[in-house]
């Protein structure tokens, strides 16, 4: 019999606020352990939790961004469960009066857009964490004994959105685009960093199997804490897996909580048979209704960008970009920002996109450099120059790349830069003019070829070039200037 996998995710985000979800301790990583807690996230008798506005204004722009449903009035409630790392012995999470419900987020997947629907948006609190002996000289680099686990609770009380889908995914490919596309929006909107190796997007995923083509849901598992895109996909693949070969077998897959180990590949069930009603939710009693009015969700509406599926829209449209390269552009927002500034300061669009996704990217890339490192080396005017020069040919392709690799090494003025390209760019011009105009000359029957279209009669006319130079030209600076040439005869203008 044939399977289908039915998948539903919860993701977890971490806001990137300066306080806790509910006291007044601050929020960062890397802090030495159990330094940034007090009696509220501690759970201390008669502390008071007070509910973090920066979180809710946060959460209000995500709901919104994702197109969901805002309750004018949702309620916080506790959520019992025990776990060494979580003090309260109780998580203060939202139940059934979220904040958002429904909505939808927009996902790339292999060249085509999809849509997957939410079930809800909720804020909740985080747990602590805990450091277990598990692997031998883990503890020992720190000091620590090998047979004692140690907890750590300054995550404790951190505010998360949780972002709950609807069972929607059929394979893991589609979670891992769901999964891109949620991060690069939190860090669109600057709501957090989106760092899934530092736990700032968590995930669980919940999966089950039946019949192909049947409407009715299998018994579902569980896997928590995924902390990468592609653990996500790895660990879903082999519990879809395992369901497979124990319904093939005539087995039956009970409900249960596993764990997945990227490293080692294997799954571990860490508990059966959960349900809601075992945490016997109820509202919090320290913490009145959150009530959202009419100007709080005006001034989150007016605090949203244009969206990034929007933008990339828009791009593609003004631009004449492809969609794949307007989507890539707008990964980032401080990436679409530095293609759009070099636009408005005379950049082709077209030519200016598949530069900078082409070459600068790549350059970035060889000498390990962050986009803002390369921004603040090569500013958009610096960009929108080199970019016009190449599209009236006063620079050729190599020409460029070279002038690139010199601003991008910093300690050059970067026009300076430039002009010194495009004097050598003229230089090899002129020398490789005469010869180019004579492999025209010579092949009037090939270049009217060219002139209908044909692309191997392009490739013929390079490698004449190349031959009558005994191979020392520059092949790009070949193809430019034959693009160039048959452009001003009346033929296609590169091939």
């Amino acid at each position: 019999m044939a399977y289908e996998a039915v998948i539903g995710l919860e993701c977890h985000v971490q806001l990137a606020t300066r306080t806790k979800m509910f006291c007044d301790c601050p929020v960062g990583f890397g802090a030495e352990p159990n330094t940034n807690v007090c009696p509220v996230c501690l759970g201390l008798p008669g502390a008071l939790p007070r509910t973090n506005a920066a979180a809710v204004h946060a959460a209000l722009r995500v709901a919104l961004a994702l197109g969901a449903s805002v309750r004018p009035e949702s309620v916080f409630a506790r959520k019992n469960y025990f776990y060494p790392d979580m003090p309260k012995n109780y998580q203060i999470t939202q139940y059934d009066r979220p904040l958002g419900e429904g909505g939808a987020l927009p996902a790339n997947l292999e060249g085509s857009e999809r849509r997957f629907a939410l079930a809800r948006v909720h804020l909740e609190e985080d747990t602590g964490k805990s450091f277990h002996p598990e692997r031998p000289g883990t503890h020992a680099k720190r000091g620590w004994s090998e047979s004692i686990s140690r907890l750590d609770f300054n995550r404790a009380g951190v505010p998360l959105l949780e972002i709950v889908t609807a069972p929607v995914f059929g394979t893991p490919a589609e979670c891992g685009a769901f999964l891109s596309a949620l991060r690069r929006l939190v860090r669109w909107l600057g709501v957090s960093a989106g760092d899934m190796e530092k736990g700032h997007l968590r995930c669980d995923a919940n999966v089950s199997l039946r019949p192909a083509g049947a409407t009715e849901l299998g018994t579902k598992t569980e896997l928590k804490n995924l902390n990468s895109i592609r653990g996500v996909e790895k660990g879903l693949a082999a519990e879809i897996a395992r369901q497979r070969g124990m319904l093939e077998a005539g087995g039956t897959v009970e409900q249960a909580t596993l764990l997945y180990d990227l490293e080692s590949g294997r799954l571990a069930v860490m508990r059966t048979k959960e349900y809601a009603h075992d945490y016997r939710y109820f509202p919090d009693p320290d913490l009145p209704p959150l009530r959202v009015d009419r100007a709080a969700l005006d001034e989150a509406r007016a605090a949203l960008p244009e969206l990034p599926w929007a933008r990339a829209a828009r791009l593609a449209r003004e631009g004449g970009l492809t969609a794949a390269e307007a989507d890539r552009l707008c990964a980032d927002r401080a990436l679409a920002d530095h293609y759009e500034d070099a636009v408005r300061a005379g950049a082709p669009a077209r030519r200016a996109g598949g530069w900078i996704l082409n070459e600068l990217l790549r350059a970035l890339h060889e000498r390990g450099l962050s986009f803002e490192e390369g921004r603040e080396r090569i500013p958009s005017e610096t960009l929108a120059d080199l970019v016009r020069r190449l599209e009236t040919g006063s620079l050729t392709s190599h020409s460029a790349r070279c002038a690139l690799d010199e601003i991008l090494a910093g300690g050059t003025d970067p026009a300076a830069a430039l002009e010194r390209a495009a004097r050598t760019a003229s230089r090899a011009a002129e020398d490789l003019l005469p010869l180019v105009r004579t492999i025209l000359d010579e092949n009037a029957a090939v270049v009217a070829e060219v002139q209908r279209g044909r692309t191997r009669s392009f490739e013929f006319l390079v490698g004449q070039a190349m031959k009558k130079s005994r191979g020392q030209a520059d092949p790009k600076a070949i193809r430019e200037l034959l693009g160039i040439e048959l452009a001003r005869r009346g033929g296609p203008a590169a091939g």
